[in-house]
């Protein structure tokens, strides 16, 4: 039963770390820069998400197209004026930019919806079903299922679509898809926000089993991040599979070993497997043209 209820855990909480680690592969791929405040957006997903639902009784099905929609337009923020005129001048500050706005967002945050952690009541987190001999909430069973069917949804979006097509053409040479009439800036900005409604979603999908508050999302960009690198960031698949690895290792260390070992742990088997594989489990090393 402590088996079955760890792996339950793990994969939930491994596709969460996926689905906000792909945002930093996303904005990687066609800019070579990311987001540090990625943990800030699914803050902020969570943070709208009970807004709308709680304090204002939307249903779901409005409140969370509406709070996904708000993670985007903090992408396109972020990418305009934390990211995007730093790039412009050959300067690596939008580093700090992206970390700077994330704090701020989250001390907005703080004033705003106040220091208080809160609970997002959801019918899938609030009755537990039998699952393999353990007790566990059918919201745990569905966030697995929507981390996977999201990434294979992307992959599917960027091989077979224009849009995915338009933006491996900017990651490929961004002058030729400028050429052929692709406007690099706003496939950029597009991935930015794309890469911060990703982050959203699994604040919206994490909310109801954790509390809700202002600096919920520190820990888990902290970790995404981590993932993003173990998986090797130029690979969406990578980073999935990463994703769910670190999540069932650090559930599994927990169970058996107790949380004031899990960090401990998992970080140090990070930096052994990026020893072992420098460039992540799926990523490829740079190839320096001449």
């Amino acid at each position: 039963m402590l088996l079955t209820s760890a792996i339950v855990t793990g994969l939930g909480l491994g596709s969460m770390y996926g689905l906000i680690a792909l945002g930093f592969h996303i904005t990687y791929t066609v800019s070579n820069t990311v987001n540090f405040a990625q943990g800030s957006a699914m803050m902020v997903g969570a943070v709208l998400g009970f807004t709308l639902m709680v304090t204002l009784g939307m249903p779901l099905w409005i409140a969370a197209p509406i709070a996904l929609a708000g993670c985007g337009v903090f992408g396109l923020i972020v990418e305009r004026f934390l990211v995007r005129p730093f790039v412009e001048r050959n300067s690596d500050a939008w580093l700090m930019a992206t970390v700077a706005g994330g704090i701020i967002v989250d001390n907005i945050v703080l004033f705003t919806f106040g220091k208080e952690p809160r609970s997002l009541p959801s019918p899938l987190a609030t009755n537990s079903i039998e699952f393999l001999g353990t007790g566990v909430y059918p919201l745990q069973l569905l966030i697995p299922v929507v981390g996977i069917a999201v990434a294979v949804a992307l992959q599917t979006v960027f091989r077979r679509t224009d849009f995915g097509k338009a933006l491996l053409a900017v990651v490929q040479n961004r002058d030729a898809a400028r050429l052929m009439g692709i406007n690099a800036k706003v496939v950029i900005a597009s991935a930015f926000a794309i890469s911060t409604a990703l982050a959203g979603l699994a604040g919206l999908l994490i909310a109801p089993l954790f509390s809700v508050h202002s600096d919920m999302g520190t820990l888990f960009g902290l970790k995404a991040f981590a993932v993003a690198i173990l998986g090797g960031i130029t690979s969406a698949t990578g980073v999935m599979i990463a994703g769910l690895l670190y999540g069932l290792i650090e559930a599994l260390v927990t169970a058996y070993l107790g949380s004031t070992y899990t960090q401990i742990v998992v970080f140090s088997v990070i930096i052994l497997a990026l020893a072992l594989r420098p460039n992540g489990l799926l990523g490829r090393a740079a190839v320096n043209k001449v």
